[in-house]
């Protein structure tokens, strides 16, 4: 049995020698920069075919490698071939074994943590702590998951005692699993939804972000050294239009677990709501879609605290949380208290190319994100007042500076829209009561955060402020794998609770057996 789950501390403070380590790092990750990365089908490693190429966001003239990239015909072969490795094989292995395996998994994440690091900073623009973030979440799962597997699939599971009878329920593995992960946590995420699927006894089809396929094909190869057999996990990376859409309609797919934008899940949700010829099951979606998070401030509370709090959850990693901090409401007096503090705290943001450890915040993902939050930002010179930001920053990369409007309305599409970006929208309410009907007035319902020091108000927005996770008197973003099982209601996706011990459930189906006891 594994000791009990402790979360892998993440890296705040970086010694000399973890420097040495992460700009060693660096090193290793530009001198495959002329490498092509295979497709891993059925066990055998795919070199033929067109290629995406990766960049870095904070200099993107710079290609960091390329990537085979798969199409309908080779996605379809993917499921096909994953569902006859789940019948003959992976479903009938130990679970105890599945769990060793992710077990070796951890460890070797843990060996390769600052090239990973390095892999975050370089295509997905993380700043170091936030790449060393992402990097100690994907550990979690890992050592989470295998612990959990053998809860479920090993231990014998409580049942009311029938006298004459022998009942025992187990969770079995579904099939093949879809599984279609973000670019804003291309390690961590990729690595919860795989884990959770291959633990479970499931084979898994992985299609990762485009802007982000070399984090993957790095975990990829992990997988591979820690011994996982071929054909359990086929990685094909491609477009949505083609490859995701095949894996995700194909009538042997059985689970679609995705994290992504509100549009592309509704069209899964509908896609897996259909049935085709060939389907003899319902399909599973398990969806995560985003957010529009709003931490709501009460008069008398911490307000230094509330404003280093919603700096830090609205600009963390430029934005492209769904977690983040979009708007702030600010509830009476705290407005003017909050607001300039906020803006204060912004300004002192250092931004830059997160490859040097001074700066704070890095750029956008690409330039269709910086495109697109750029237009939010012109909306938002109608709809309320910039308070600070507002213009791109150095065109060698995807930089936009940290934006702030004030007295923000309701009803402005900065307030209702998912931006996924560095804009902040700050509103006025009247009183607690109001602050909570603005905070859910949008469609999403992901997190959210509560500064107050009034226990009745506490208590109101512990039953009424509608999201999936709740903070009080903290940021709104940073859950913790164990601690704060993480999903949302509404357009924020099935609140699937991901590191929390009911995920598993999601990739397993429950089977009673009762024995008529004859002796």
């Amino acid at each position: 049995m594994p000791t009990p789950f402790v979360n892998e501390p993440i890296t705040t403070v970086w010694t000399e020698e973890r420097r040495k380590s992460m700009h060693a790092a660096f090193v290793k990750v530009r001198e495959r920069a002329g490498q092509v990365r295979p497709l891993w089908i059925n066990g055998e490693h795919d070199h033929d075919g067109e290629t995406i190429e990766s960049y870095n966001p904070s200099n993107h003239k710079e290609m960091l490698g390329r990537i085979i990239k798969a199409n309908k015909e080779i996605a379809a072969r993917a499921v096909e071939q994953a569902h006859d490795r789940f019948m003959n094989y992976w479903r009938k292995t130990d679970p105890a074994m599945r769990a060793r395996l992710l077990l070796r998994v951890a460890g070797l994440i843990r060996k390769y943590r600052d090239e990973f690091n390095a892999y975050l900073v370089l295509e997905a623009g993380k700043s170091w702590t936030e790449a060393d973030g992402d990097t100690a979440e994907a550990i979690d799962f890992c050592e989470f998951y295998a612990r959990e597997c053998i809860r479920l699939q090993v231990d014998r599971q409580p049942l009311t005692d029938i006298p004459g009878e022998d009942n025992n329920l187990y969770y079995i593995p579904m099939g093949v699993c879809a599984v279609i992960p973000p670019w804003n946590f291309p390690l961590a995420i990729l690595v919860g939804m795989t884990t959770a699927a291959l633990v479970s006894g499931n084979t898994v089809v992985l299609k990762p972000a485009s802007v982000t396929p070399l984090v993957a094909a790095r975990f990829v190869e992990v997988l591979e050294e820690a011994g996982l057999p071929g054909g359990v996990l086929n990685f094909i990376p491609g477009g949505g239009s083609d490859v995701g859409n095949t894996i995700v309609e194909h009538p042997l797919t059985r689970v679609v677990a995705f994290t992504g934008s509100k549009q592309v899940g509704l069209g899964i949700q509908k896609t897996c709501g259909t049935v085709v010829p060939g389907q003899v099951w319902l399909k599973r979606a398990i969806l995560e879609m985003g957010g529009k998070d709003a931490i709501l401030v009460d008069e008398g509370s911490d307000y230094e605290d509330a404003a280093q709090a919603i700096v830090s959850s609205a600009f963390g990693y430029q934005g492209q949380k769904c977690s983040a901090c979009s708007r702030a409401i600010l509830v009476g007096e705290a407005y003017d208290k909050v607001a300039p503090r906020v803006v204060e705290l912004t300004q002192k943001i250092k931004m830059g190319n997160v490859e040097d450890p001074a700066n704070w915040m890095g750029p956008v993902i690409d330039g269709s994100a910086q495109k697109s939050i750029m237009q939010y930002i012109v909306i938002g010179m109608k709809e309320g007042k910039i308070l600070t930001g507002g213009k791109q920053g150095d065109p060698a990369g995807f930089f936009i500076e940290p934006t702030i409007f004030g007295e923000v309305n309701p009803d402005a599409r900065i307030h209702c829209e998912e931006i996924f970006g560095p804009v902040l929208a700050l509103l006025r309410a009247k009183n607690f009561e109001q602050g909570l009907d603005i905070v859910n007035s949008t469609e999403y319902g992901l997190t959210g955060a509560v500064y107050s020091r009034d226990v009745e108000h506490l208590e109101l927005a512990r039953r009424d402020f509608h999201c999936g996770n709740l903070y009080f008197n903290r940021k709104c973003t940073g859950a913790l794998v164990g601690g704060h099982p993480f999903g949302g209601f509404n357009m924020s996706g099935t609140d699937s609770k991901a590191g929390g011990r009911d995920y598993l459930l999601l990739f397993t189906q429950a089977k009673l057996v009762s024995e008529k006891v004859r002796w």
